[in-house]
């Protein structure tokens, strides 16, 4: 194989590909970059680290073709470096790749291609088209609460329901839930015409790839195909993978508590920034570990924002508006600053039934677009 590629747009092009390259794996071939260089100057380049990959081509002048494998950082590092505007890449029949530039070179070992994983069969037979915009919005307002290694894997992603007017986001851990819906009309691609009804569940660090790959563009598109046990992303030129999680997703509705008596009107912004204040204090590591709990006083139309450890306190308050009873209430304070964070609206509303319930956090106002948020935290106790 030997292809002559611009280094500036290679670079630009094999980035989004490291986030599917295998960091410890005992398959080699899952380190590294498969190169398929075919006639007329095309090549193609595809990660895959068993859970998820990538795929993308890219022009390139080929002078001979080949398929082999390249370790993946070391072939980015060595680009970075290079001095020049062209780099030649030849890899000969011993498995040694060259890389040219100018006066320099740098060679390595190269893998056969048929070493690398074998990739996954993807149909695109059904599936659905919604702007990229759109998907990763909405990703931002749920993947805070996503479960890491949650001793039920279900909870370990993202789940998804598709139908043809509307699609709706949740994840939920042991401590949080977050549910975005939104009415809107997708775009049907199921071959056979039949209606969009589609649940599934995508893996945390898929999501946390797709999210860095999408655009906040929404007058572009990502098309989504769908097999029994893999997603496909097709975003721009790339080709984005994964499996899936498989089970069925916990009833999160009924989780989520529905009578609330005391609640609460608060300017989102300022909420923030008090908490941000008080994390200065409820972050502080003391013998080893974090405190990070920071009380709630909900007292007439004020809120008051205590926070203590032995680095020290912090006191703070914000005009609401106040319906119910007062109530005192202690929340992770990241958690908490994750999930007001999450709302995204001017003014949010907290539900509250007592200090060991749950908090309900919603946008105040209706919004033009037909969206239904909501955002459940779990308090934590406090010590008498």
């Amino acid at each position: 194989m030997k292809i002559v590629l611009n280094r500036q747009q290679i670079l630009t092009v094999l980035s989004p590909l490291m986030c599917a390259v295998s960091g410890k794996s005992t398959v080699a071939a899952a380190e590294g970059i498969l190169i398929e260089a075919k006639h007329p100057d095309v090549c193609k380049f595809t990660t895959y680290d068993l859970e998820k990959g990538v795929s993308t081509t890219a022009t390139a002048k080929v002078l001979e073709e080949g398929c082999y494998i390249i370790n993946a950082q070391k072939m980015m590092q060595t680009l970075r470096v290079m001095d020049g505007e062209e780099v030649t890449l030849s890899v000969d029949d011993k498995l040694c790749a060259l890389f040219t530039c100018g006066k320099s070179s740098h060679k390595m070992i190269a893998l056969n291609g048929a070493d690398f994983p074998e990739l996954p069969y993807l149909s695109n037979d059904r599936g659905f088209v919604m702007p990229e915009g759109t998907l990763r919005e909405m990703l931002s307002k749920t993947m805070y609460a996503m479960g890491v290694n949650d001793q039920r894997p279900v909870l370990n992603g993202c789940f998804f329901e598709v139908k043809n007017d509307s699609i709706l986001l949740v994840s939920c851990d042991s401590f949080k839930l977050a549910r975005c819906k939104l009415q809107t009309e997708i775009q049907n691609s199921n071959a056979d015409g039949s209606d969009l009804s589609f649940r599934f569940i995508v893996p945390v660090k898929t999501v946390n790839d797709l999210f860095k790959l999408l655009s906040s563009d929404k007058e572009k598109n990502v098309t989504i195909h769908m097999t029994r046990k893999h997603i496909l992303f097709h975003i721009g030129e790339l080709e984005f993978f994964s499996r899936l999680i498989d089970g069925e997703y916990i009833e999160y509705d009924r989780i989520i508590r529905k009578d609330s008596k005391i609640f609460a009107i608060v300017n989102r912004d300022v909420l923030i920034s008090s908490l941000d204040r008080a994390a200065l204090i409820t972050e502080e590591r003391v013998m080893n570990s974090v405190r990070s709990h920071v009380k709630l006083h909900f007292e007439g139309g004020l809120l008051k924002i205590l926070a203590a450890s032995s680095a020290g306190s912090t006191y703070d308050e914000i005009e609401i508006e106040h319906e119910g009873s007062d109530l005192l209430i202690a929340f992770n304070n990241r958690f908490l600053i994750d999930s007001v964070r999450a709302c995204d609206s001017e003014y949010i509303k907290m539900s509250l039934s007592s200090n060991l319930a749950s908090v309900n956090i919603e946008p105040a106002e209706g919004k033009e677009e037909a969206a239904e948020d909501l955002f459940m935290l779990l308090p934590v106790r406090m010590k008498e």
